[in-house]
This record gives C-alpha cells, structure tokens and sequence, in this order.
C-alpha cells in the first residue's frame, strides 16, 4: 500500500477498532510514551490529548513531575487515560532520593488509576550488581507508600546503564519490597539491547507475576538505539510473536509505544505504528477463527 494510502486507512477506521470485542484480538491498552509527542506542533497537553485521540491511542506515558494536573485534565477531557508517569530514584548519598515533587505529582494521581513508572540509577554501584539492593528497597517502599496513600502502583523501570537495568533486577528488587502494590516493567527495546532476543519466553515468564506494564516499539534486534526503537511497522523484530508470547501467558494490562529519537513526523510515525498494532490484532483474529 502506498504511504498516503496507508496513513488515509488508518484514519478511517473507526477508533473503537483497537478495542472490539473479539476475545482472539489483542485488547490491551495501547498508550504512548510521552516522548511520541513531544514537538513543537503539539506544545500543550491539550493538543496531545486531541492528537492521540484522533489516532486511536488510548492515552500517554509522560515523564517528570511538573504539570501533572494539567495532563490529567486534558486526558480526562478526551476520555484518555495518563498511564504511567516516568520518574526516577537515585541510590547514592550525595543525590537527593528522588525529587522533592515527587509527594505531590503522586497525590495527583489519585483516582486515574496511572501507575508511577520508577527507574532507579546510580553511580556507585554498576548497573545489575547488588550492592545498593538495601538502599533501593528502603526507597522503592518509600515511594511505595506514596503511592498507595494515592490509590496507584510502583512499576520499576528496567533500563540500559542504570541500577534497575534488566527486567531480573527489576523483579528481585520487587520481590525483596514484597508490597502487592510493586510491580516491573517489560521494555522491549532495554532487553533487546542488553541481551538480543534470547531467552524472551524465560524473561517474560519470570517477569509476569509482578507485570504490571509492557512497553513495545518496531526494532531490529542488534545496534544502536536507530535500530532498536523503530516505529511499529519496521525492523526485524518479530514484535507479532512477542505479543503473542504475552496473550498465551495471560498478560492484559496496558501497553506503551516507545518512540525514543525516532526520526520524522510525529504524527506521521504514530499512524504507522497504530497501523501495525490494528495489523496485528487483525491477523490474530484471522489466525484464531
């Protein structure tokens, strides 16, 4: 299909498409990450709502702890959901635990059912290692109670180069927090890049009973991030099979659209990715009958 094409058959089709009834189509949330939207075009959260509810998401990832109710009342106002708000957490002595806003960016929360999505970094000790575990409990809990106060959960962040980097750091720093309300992330493009696609079965099984977030991108297996987050549509990846992999295994939380220094429109990169995630969900019902 030509690209003018393809970008006009998205946008027929209705946006309740993604969430038909059909118990074989992929049904999960589908939300993006705030940086799919960050551009000069789109400079206010009401312009992001309405952008993403044009498209068929079902809402955003921000990241920070600025402007949270301002989000929350344009998200609201589309009928959209802010997921999951990005923050972060640092181990070392000589840097504050996390930002002192973070109290009230939480109480905001309460009521949207969005999850704080915490990464947790440091200095002093190398990424995956186990020195700081101690330190990172004390805080993930104090974050924890936070966000419980505020009716929300903790999804700990795995990312390259940080404390928390794979999705089994992320789950033995939650089970030694041992709250219901802690729970991990499964980032396509941080496992890709940390361990290529291998052991996905054994990854996501060991992930899923604390699995409170998924996120996906288009992604070729191998590189630099150019190739590793991609839009929907492209790379290698078989990004079909690993939503599959999660369906079998019961996951049916909310997905988020990673699109990290994708190049180009943002707008036009995001039809291509809602384009894919309603391809895919199609042949998964096609391939279900």
């Amino acid at each position: 299909m030509h690209h003018r094409l393809a970008i006009a058959a998205v946008l027929a089709i209705p946006l309740a498409w993604p969430h038909l009834a059909s118990a074989q189509a992929f049904a999960n949330p589908l939300f993006v990450l705030g940086n799919g939207v960050q551009d000069p075009a789109y400079p206010t959260p009401e312009a992001q709502a309405a952008l993403l509810k044009g498209l068929g998401y079902d809402g955003i990832g921000p990241s920070g702890v600025n402007g949270i109710p301002e989000m929350l009342k344009a998200f609201d106002a589309q009928r959209l959901k802010v997921h999951a708000l990005y923050v972060g957490a640092n181990l070392d002595a000589d840097q504050p635990k996390f930002d002192p806003l973070l109290k009230d960016a939480i109480a905001a929360l309460e009521g949207h059912g969005t999850f704080v999505w915490l990464y947790i970094r440091s200095r002093q000790h190398p990424p995956s290692s186990t020195g700081g575990d101690q330190r990172a409990v004390e805080i993930v809990r104090e974050v924890a109670e936070m966000a419980e106060r505020a009716g929300v959960k903790v999804a700990l962040y795995p990312h390259v180069g940080f404390y928390v980097a794979r999705v089994e750091d992320a789950v033995r720093i939650a089970d030694q927090v041992n709250r219901p309300s802690v729970g991990v992330t499964f980032n396509l493009c941080h496992w890709l890049k940390q361990d290529g696609p291998t052991k996905m079965q054994e990854r996501l099984e060991l992930a899923l009973p604390r699995l409170f977030l998924v996120t996906i991108n288009g992604a070729d297996p191998e590189g630099n991030w150019d190739r590793i987050i991609q839009t929907l549509d492209r790379g290698s990846f078989d990004v079909y099979g690993f939503l599959k992999a999660l369906k079998r295994l019961g996951y049916s939380g909310p997905i988020g659209l990673q699109c990290y220094a994708v190049p180009g429109d943002k707008r036009e990169n995001l039809v291509r990715s809602m384009e894919a995630w309603r391809g895919f969900s199609k042949r998964l019902a096609e391939e279900s009958k």
